[in-house]
């Protein structure tokens, strides 16, 4: 079965239950409802996918779509999004990203009549987009924001280039757009120099697979719709825009689709945003898309991403760890493990772990990792007896392993990324390499660890008795109540 929404949201309901959380009142998305509820539960630490089925639109009606948000708070959710077991949410879910990465599929045409996603098609004066239930996020954001994957096509070498970019509601068929100078801003500035609008194509929601896809940081010019197939392990299924007919091709298993035109040389105020850091980006002169057509599905489901949140972050923290094993490993083979925490927002902070050989191996990881993603910040390097998604660990090995004068590298001028709040320039911003790993040629303290075969022969279960296990166990053994 091609996959969908729909599909991974059955899946869930059938095989993991109690991932999903229905809520049934009354909520208005644009009256920041939708994004006070997320935040009440991430103050209990709770991270569920929530689906909320009565939505008010932007007319203040009851919506036809319900919503649905914060699929990606879970890393367990997008192992199962990508086929894998529920328990490979550490280093396995990146190596297996890497690993996806490096392929590619070909898509797969369909004609419009079976492509789900034109079950529903509005053209023209019929396109509102005020019928959608779209969020607005935090208290300072100019207005409510569709934060799902415009899909723009290079007009040189044809290929399809995915990311996630903020599109802010200006009229039933208006929009702004935001974009940083990467691959989205590339192909605009190509067609504007031609005098030349830009094609776009908004996918709002699609199955949480494509999304990881989305995210990969791969070099200008890789297809992203062959690339995604990959990370979705089974080609994208393609068809025929409405707009601009099979010269761009759209994801035929979405939910819904905007499709629209970039305007060549039009500026309009966009801003501010709450953006990933978790901070306001600044109100500015942006693009304006001019949309063209809409189309869904009869059951279609409408998606969301809670930017600045957990939602936001492992989403993007799982591409970037996958991507950058593969490019470390080409130079330094004994590294082990990537990880982008939470605490720098899946982007900023990047966690190697490598099994040192020579001196200088840390160094050069952590260079990769810098140059590969202009997202990373600062770089800590441990070795392999440190767990890098354990952040305590890693904060053990700074503390235990690093002496500041000797370990602590400070790389001035370096390509950042605009949306980091502490740059003082627009481009250019300050990078850190911490080399938490032990030095190779010197004496250095060996870590305390209890020997092995004892690991293996006392076991807890056959020490305590079945109510005291219970207490380790939140009151189940085996997964059932005692």
């Amino acid at each position: 079965m091609a996959k969908g929404i729909r599909e991974y949201l059955n899946f869930l309901e059938n095989e993991h239950q109690g991932e999903i959380l229905h809520v049934e009142g009354e909520v208005n998305p644009a009256g920041f409802d939708v994004t006070a509820l997320l935040t009440r539960l991430e103050k209990q630490s709770n991270y569920p996918l929530t689906l909320f089925s009565k939505c008010l639109n932007l007319k203040g009606e009851i919506s036809r779509f319900p919503l649905v948000t914060n699929i990606y708070a879970s890393r367990k959710r997008c192992a199962l999004a990508m086929g894998l077991g529920q328990d490979q949410v550490g280093n396995s879910l990146g190596l297996e990203y890497a690993l996806r990465e490096a392929g590619r599929k070909t898509p797969v045409e369909l004609s419009k009549q079976e492509a789900p996603v034109k079950q529903v098609i509005k053209m023209g004066d019929e396109v509102d987009l005020s019928e959608f239930p779209i969020v607005r996020h935090h208290y300072m954001d100019g207005g409510p924001y569709i934060d799902m994957t415009p899909v723009m096509r290079d007009p040189d070498t044809g290929a399809y280039n995915i990311a996630f970019l903020r599109t802010m509601y200006k009229g039933p068929r208006k929009l702004g757009l935001h974009m940083s100078p990467r691959h989205n801003w590339q192909i605009v500035r190509k067609n504007e120099e031609a005098g030349k609008g830009t094609p776009v194509v908004i996918v709002v929601s699609h199955h949480p697979a494509f999304y990881l896809g989305a995210l990969n940081v791969s070099p200008f010019g890789v297809d992203d719709y062959e690339l995604t197939g990959s990370i979705m392990n089974e080609p994208l299924r393609v068809t025929a825009s409405e707009t601009w007919g099979d010269s761009f091709m759209v994801p035929a298993d979405a939910d819904i689709l905007i499709e629209g035109e970039v305007l060549p040389n039009v500026r309009e105020v966009e801003g501010p945003f709450g953006e990933f850091p978790g901070t306001f980006g600044p109100q500015r002169l942006r693009w304006v898309i001019d949309v063209k057509a809409i189309t869904y599905r009869k059951d279609a489901v409408y998606q969301d991403i809670f930017v600045g949140h957990k939602d936001n972050w492992v989403l993007g923290a799982i591409p970037k760890e996958g991507t950058l094993y593969n490019r470390i490993k080409g130079v330094v083979p004994t590294v082990k493990g990537i990880h982008l925490p939470d605490s720098g927002t899946g982007r900023f902070n990047c966690y190697i772990s490598i099994n040192k050989k020579v001196n200088g191996e840390s160094k050069q990881a952590a260079f990769i990792a810098m140059g590969e993603c202009d997202f990373v910040k600062n770089v800590v390097v441990v070795d392999a007896d440190v767990d890098p998604f354990n952040e305590q660990e890693v904060m053990w090995a700074v503390a235990t392993r690093v002496q500041a004068d000797n370990d602590v590298d400070i790389i001035k001028n370096v390509k950042g990324n605009t949306l980091e709040p502490s740059q003082t320039d627009d481009i250019m911003t300050t990078k850190m390499i911490i080399d938490a790993t032990k030095p190779l040629g010197r004496p250095f303290a060996e870590r305390v660890r209890v020997p092995e075969e004892a690991l293996a022969r006392v076991k807890v279960e056959n020490l305590v008795s079945q109510q005291e296990l219970a207490k380790l166990t939140g009151g189940k053994i085996n997964g059932q109540d005692v």
